[in-house]
């Protein structure tokens, strides 16, 4: 087992029905840009009665039709929030709280230690988050997953992830394995996957490759490490 093998992203998640909510964090192979992917997948109405938005340099999930909406409490948020020099990108409201967090003086993972799982039993979701701090032309990422520690969700498992940026190589971490019942969650570290320099080559890799009954949405930005300038690749299945 090669343990320092970068992964295409699409052998990743190719013939898997539902790796859930991701986020990709990572640098470009030309070394001149900071990248950031989330998509989610779904599987009931519900779920799937999502788009992304984007408002006010930040980037919501929204219902597609409010009509059909059941529950709104875990499927409608700020996904992706800039702060200063950091971009925070997450699969649910923990945005908001890393967010309030770091904005009064704290840390990515004292933010998080006040959060948990998804109190959606017997899948206990888990709550994957990222952040990108820009700094010297350059970049850091930091990645946690919170779980739960049994199938009763009798207390929440934390582990955070710290990085530094190296071209050509991203770090991926999703809420699942596969589809099942309960449905089993992500395990061990991030993956590592390659990042190659063109916006349109990594976005078509990652959508095409998520399963298409159960994909509902992608977004990718690419931040030019020595302007600032952002590219920005929205994809929402539903239109």
């Amino acid at each position: 087992m090669d343990i320092y093998k970068i992964n295409d992203i699409a052998e990743l998640i190719e013939g898997n029905s539902y790796v859930g909510r991701g986020i990709v964090l990572g640098k470009s192979a030309d070394g001149k840009k900071a990248v950031s992917a989330y998509f989610i997948m779904g599987r009931s109405a519900n779920s799937r009665n999502r788009i992304f938005t984007e408002k006010n340099d930040a980037v919501y999930t929204e219902p597609f039709d409010a009509s059909k909406v059941e529950d709104p409490s875990l499927i409608i948020y700020a996904a992706i929030r800039k702060l200063g020099n950091k971009l925070i990108v997450t699969n649910g409201d923990q945005t908001d709280t890393i967010y309030e967090g770091v904005k009064a003086g704290g840390t990515f993972s004292g933010a998080l230690a006040t959060r948990e799982f998804e109190p959606d039993g017997p899948n206990w979701t888990p709550r994957i988050s990222g952040m990108i701090t820009f700094a010297n032309g350059d970049f850091t990422y930091d990645m946690s997953i919170l779980k739960a520690i049994d199938l009763e969700g009798s207390d929440c498992a934390r582990y955070t992830f710290a990085y530094p940026s190296k071209a050509g190589m991203g770090h991926f971490i999703h809420t699942y394995v596969c589809d099942g019942n309960p449905i089993p969650t992500f395990q061990g570290e991030p993956e590592r996957v390659a990042i190659p320099d063109d916006i349109d080559e990594f976005t078509n890799k990652l959508w095409n490759a998520l399963d298409s009954d159960n994909k509902i949405s992608l977004y990718v930005r690419y931040t030019d490490l020595a302007t600032g300038n952002e590219d920005n690749r929205m994809i929402n299945k539903n239109k």
